[in-house]
């Protein structure tokens, strides 16, 4: 049962802030995609818990305020949530499926095009 709380915790960061720090790194990250499809992975009940388990726990590193290489460092500040990321992604591969892919293509389609006018 306590192996569960920092996963509980990791996911309840993630819920709280994800979207908000998405939406700052717009354009300034390259992996916006992979973790938005990421997100919809982990909140997916269909995931297998040790795959949404890793996942929150990346996206949690991710929008941490503080962490190894501060974000507003020019060049460098994204490279140690890349790295995070990128090992989450590898070990969660066969789980983010089309659906996950194409629901993170459409938000950011949204975003980048703006409220209609």
């Amino acid at each position: 049962m306590t192996d569960l709380i920092p996963f509980e915790n990791d996911e309840r960061r993630v819920r709280q802030d994800f979207w908000r720090k998405v939406r700052r790194t717009l354009g300034k990250v390259p992996f916006t995609e992979d973790a938005v499809a990421a997100f919809h992975c982990a909140t997916d009940p269909s995931t297998p818990l040790r795959i949404r388990a890793t996942l929150f726990g990346a996206l949690a590193y991710f929008v941490m305020p503080f962490d190894v290489i501060p974000d507003f460092i020019a060049g460098l500040g994204y490279t140690d949530d890349a790295a995070v990321l990128v090992a989450a992604f590898s070990a969660a591969a066969a789980h983010i499926t089309e659906a996950h892919r194409q629901k993170a293509k459409t938000w950011l389609l949204k975003e980048q095009n703006g409220p209609p006018v």
